[in-house]
């Protein structure tokens, strides 16, 4: 027992230097402001910043470390929302099931039967998708009201998750840095741990490049920088297989228009509704290399997207509509789309796939970039 409590200690003494070292410093390069979202049912205030320049807006707040809205300009230099939320924090409390803008942990995407197993011991998660833990369990990181300080260009925010919640073992501290350069969004994350765990983080937003409200997402054009996925079972959890692309509908090797192959006669397209697999991609993990590249012909706008992480989750919005939306109207099925940067679902329980285990004196370093073009 003692020496846990030593452990501990000295943990904790060094969360103490890191939030010493990493002061609130004064944003510079971009105008930031911040406001009251509203308050939470247990009374906690949610705040929402604001990052602006000349080429793109962007609302992030401390409840789920969300994206909110983020605007940018379209062929003619007219600005629009490309992200799908809510106008009130009230939708936001209560919607559990769609995750918008949200920043997923402890990890990110499936886990089967929500256990596994470290350093054989084995741990056993809230199930909240059937038998699967879905995006950390039934409280998971999007649940949290994060604390958030300005940093230069953005907004850090940081969440304490002690040993045990929701089953993961190891006091886990995050955080989650929001950046704007130019036309250039970044999300760099950051953990320690003080046990061996487990962490796949990720940001949960969905686009449609025509703006919010204006229909589906499946003329919008796609390339994904992949030549591998990793196929699902009836739970959408992968096999432990990896199989290449060509000559399936998941080959967007090529830019292909998301709805072209979407309803093929595909056991696994049928399996999700549409897409929700995650593929390989070509990149060298922990570097930066580009991941997706998506092309609105209506507007003109063009998001690239890059990451460090080995794999991306294409979701297509197969489970919405959602009863309320910044538009006041439905979300329609398929009106927005995600690009999920991560590792391979269910990794703990495939030793085959890139390790998602973190251990005490290591930090976990993610970075996914998404810059904004119009033609």
């Amino acid at each position: 027992m003692s020496d846990r409590i030593l452990r501990i200690g000295s943990f904790l003494r060094g969360l103490w230097l890191i939030l010493l070292s990493s002061a609130a410093t004064t944003a510079a390069g971009g105008a930031i402001s911040h406001s009251s979202f509203g308050k939470l049912p247990n009374g906690s205030e949610v705040t929402i910043y604001t990052l602006k320049n000349e080429k793109l807006e962007m609302r992030v707040m401390t409840f789920g470390a969300r994206v909110v809205s983020l605007k940018a300009p379209d062929a003619n230099g007219k600005m629009a929302n490309v992200v799908l939320g809510y106008d009130n924090l009230e939708d936001y409390v209560s919607d559990n099931k769609n995750y918008f803008g949200a920043a997923l942990g402890r990890f990110a995407n499936r886990i089967a039967n929500g256990m596994f197993r470290i350093e054989g011991r084995e741990y056993h998660l809230t199930e909240n998708e059937g038998t699967n833990t879905l995006h950390g369990g039934k409280e998971g990181f999007d649940r949290r009201n994060w604390m958030a300080k300005e940093v230069p260009n953005g907004v850090e925010f940081t969440l304490v998750s002690p040993d045990g919640d929701q089953g993961f073992p190891g006091t886990l501290v995050t955080h989650v840095r929001y950046t704007l350069h130019e036309n250039t969004i970044s999300i760099r994350y950051t953990a320690r741990t003080d046990m061996p765990t487990v962490i796949n983080l990720t940001n949960h937003a969905y686009f449609n490049l025509s703006g919010v409200g204006s229909g589906t997402i499946t003329s919008e054009r796609l390339t994904l920088y992949a030549a591998e996925f990793t196929p699902v079972d009836s739970n959408l959890i992968p096999t432990g297989k990896v199989e290449p692309v060509a000559g399936t509908p998941f080959d967007f090797t090529h830019n292909e228009t998301i709805g072209a192959r979407i309803d093929s006669d595909n056991e696994q397209l049928k399996l999700a509704h549409g897409y929700d697999q995650n593929w390989v991609l070509n990149g060298a993990i922990g570097k930066l290399h580009t991941a997706a590249r998506v092309f609105d012909p209506v507007s003109g706008r063009i998001l690239e997207e890059a990451t460090t992480e080995p794999g991306v989750q294409f979701y297509t919005g197969n489970f919405l509509p959602t009863a309320s939306s910044q538009t006041t109207s439905k979300y329609t099925f398929r009106s927005g789309f995600c690009l999920e940067t991560q590792h391979f679902p269910d990794s703990p329980n495939h030793s085959s796939f890139p390790s998602t285990e973190l251990k005490p004196n290591h930090i976990y370093s993610s970075q996914t970039n998404w810059t904004f073009r119009a033609r």
